[in-house]
């Protein structure tokens, strides 16, 4: 896992929770941390904007997403896979 997309993802979800970077796990759901939809959508495009990626992210149905946003280390997953295919 790469630390720097880690920490990156991890910002933008504290930034949206209004929590403290470290203050996030994660084990944590997004739901855990107080983020609500639009928190979501908020963090989904900042992702889009740090890591120039393209989420493919339904924020009105996320059970349909290929973007996995169950829990911190999901949304993670998710981000470093993207990151992944568009520099391969």
């Amino acid at each position: 896992m790469s630390s720097n997309v880690k920490d990156r993802v991890i910002q933008i979800i504290a930034e949206q929770a209004v929590l403290e970077p470290s203050d996030v796990s994660m084990e944590q759901s997004l739901d855990d941390l107080g983020v609500d939809s639009m928190g979501l959508v908020e963090a989904i495009f900042s992702i889009e904007e740090s890591f120039d990626i393209s989420v493919p992210f339904n924020a009105n149905e996320p059970e349909k997403s290929e973007f996995d946003i169950s829990s911190v280390a999901s949304v993670v997953a998710a981000v470093e896979k993207l990151v992944a295919e568009q520099s391969g």
